[in-house]
């Protein structure tokens, strides 16, 4: 009965804090904040041989994803996010997988650790991009 006492408040006390866990909220679009930002001044300074380009919608367990590429000449120059799923591993998966793109010039990126679907997603939709844009 000495036992019982404690951990019945201790459970109780662990059950209060779990119903008022509330995860941080962040806007669906607030990775993808800085990638249009990048995409207004290439597209603004040389909109003639600026090129945006699709990329296919990725049905995938978390949720749809969809980027939006732009180039210039041969060179991705920014890659925006469509679609993603709202998921913190996501939100914090999208920069690193952007910026990997804009070092490698390709949809050959890694995998970001916590976010194997969106990223395998996201070289899906950024391969057909670069290969619409191709064709």
């Amino acid at each position: 009965m000495k036992r019982a006492v404690p951990v019945v408040a201790l459970s109780i006390v662990g059950l209060i804090a779990v119903w008022r866990y509330e995860p941080s909220a962040a806007p669906a679009d607030s990775t993808a904040g800085p990638a249009p930002a990048a995409a207004t001044p290439s597209g603004s300074s040389g909109s003639s041989s600026a090129t945006v380009v699709k990329g296919t919608t990725v049905t995938t367990d978390k949720g749809p994803v969809q980027v939006e590429a732009s180039f210039e000449g041969g060179r991705i120059t920014a890659v925006r996010m469509l679609q993603q799923p709202d998921h913190p591993q996501t939100r914090a998966a999208v920069p690193k997988l952007v910026a990997q793109t804009l070092k490698a010039q390709s949809a050959d990126v890694d995998t970001v650790t916590g976010a194997t679907i969106t990223s395998d997603a996201y070289r899906t939709s950024l391969q057909a991009a670069i290969d619409a844009k191709g064709a």
